[in-house]
């Protein structure tokens, strides 16, 4: 009798083990927050927009025509950002730029809107409203919005929208496309929040389908630069390598290869032609990391390198993002910047995360909206 009660509490305790488990799986399953639009431009003239509301449901409307001053409210995944965006005419941008007042410089906010707002306000580039607040000088953001976080295509709107407020204002907003950009868009989706796999598994799509070429974010993404010289800085997302420097392309050839490459998989690049393939691997442009790394296997720049470099450009400094640090870091006696950090812990703890240039002047700047001159 004693060991028949035994067993069934033993079962009763496996059960409810077992239902507790499932309960604990069903709670952290991937719930879908606010997201969006993704505006896709249909081969039969009409307009699909997909978007997220912060309750997680999915709007799927198709327009025949777009109305007139189509416009929409952003609103990031927890609610705390909101801004409206309306649609602008977009083309490539120049690739050289005369220094302006005032530079802001900034990398891989990997979809943490919260960080990014924080960061630009802090700067005084947009105000409490989300605009532009920085009149005729510049911001340079260079790469990295995709991935990690949950607020990827809130900062890509954000971005879209100050460029055409910095552009009637007189200044000009940057974003250099980093390796996590053609990552998302060639499937590589290993980084991928996955609320965004939700999302495309819901609509039958592959997630880089909602930012396809014919998408209004996506087109946007395929104007994108790689590399830029503002002034006497070049800016690039990893670095520029001896194997990249010999090769004697110019900066227009570059952003042009990039773009045409973004959303080719490993094995049509490398089918497509030796450029395409070398500028996507890790001596390229996204990826190389020997200009901030001195371990073997990242094959770092050597001085007369880095000379050779700086002299072809005409610049005085390279500034990169990509490999972290614990602060923005300065490198080969300034002649290499480093702007990538943890900007979650960065900001928890008044450490750097952005660079100001103010002609000459290269400051270091935090969330209070301090500079520092390394």
């Amino acid at each position: 009798m004693i060991n028949n009660i035994l067993y069934r509490s033993l079962l009763f305790l496996a059960c409810m083990s077992v239902y507790s488990g499932m309960q604990a799986s069903d709670d952290h399953k991937p719930l879908l927050t606010a997201d969006g639009p993704y505006i896709i431009h249909n081969v039969d003239g009409s307009t699909r927009v997909v978007s997220v509301s912060l309750e997680g449901h999915v709007s799927d409307t198709t327009y025949t025509a777009l109305p007139a001053n189509f416009s929409f409210e952003v609103v990031s995944h927890d609610g705390q950002h909101r801004f409206p965006v309306s649609l602008h005419h977009v083309e490539r941008p120049q690739c050289y730029y005369p220094q302006p007042d005032k530079l802001f410089v900034m990398s891989d906010p990997h979809g943490d809107l919260d960080c990014a707002v924080s960061l630009l306000k802090a700067g005084g580039v947009i105000d409490n409203n989300y605009r532009w607040a920085y009149g005729r000088n510049s911001l340079m953001v260079i790469g990295d919005v995709m991935d990690r976080g949950n607020d990827a295509t809130q900062i890509l709107w954000l971005l879209y929208k100050l460029e055409q407020e910095a552009a009637e204002a007189g200044g000009s907003v940057h974003f250099l496309l980093g390796n996590h950009e053609p990552m998302v868009l060639m499937n590589d989706l290993r980084y991928t929040k996955e609320k965004y796999l939700l999302l495309a598994e819901r609509m039958m799509l592959e997630y880089p389908q909602l930012l396809s070429r014919g998408s209004v974010l996506g087109y946007w993404l395929s104007t994108r630069n790689t590399i830029e010289k503002i002034g006497r800085s070049l800016f690039v997302h990893a670095g520029i390598s001896r194997e990249f420097l010999d090769l004697g392309l110019s900066l227009p050839m570059v952003n042009e290869h990039v773009s045409h490459g973004l959303w080719m998989n490993k094995q049509q690049r490398r089918a497509d032609s030796p450029l395409t393939w070398f500028l996507f691997a890790s001596k390229g442009p996204l990826w190389y990391r020997g200009m901030v790394r001195q371990e073997e296997r990242y094959n770092p720049i050597a001085t007369d390198t880095l000379d050779m470099v700086l002299r072809h450009f005409d610049v005085d400094r390279v500034v990169v993002g990509h490999t972290i640090f614990p602060e923005v870091t300065s490198l080969h006696g300034g002649r290499v910047l480093a702007v990538n950090v943890d900007n979650k812990k960065n900001r928890k703890h008044h450490r750097t995360r952005a660079i100001l240039i103010e002609g000459t002047v290269v400051s270091f700047v935090d969330d209070d909206g301090k500079g520092f001159i390394p």
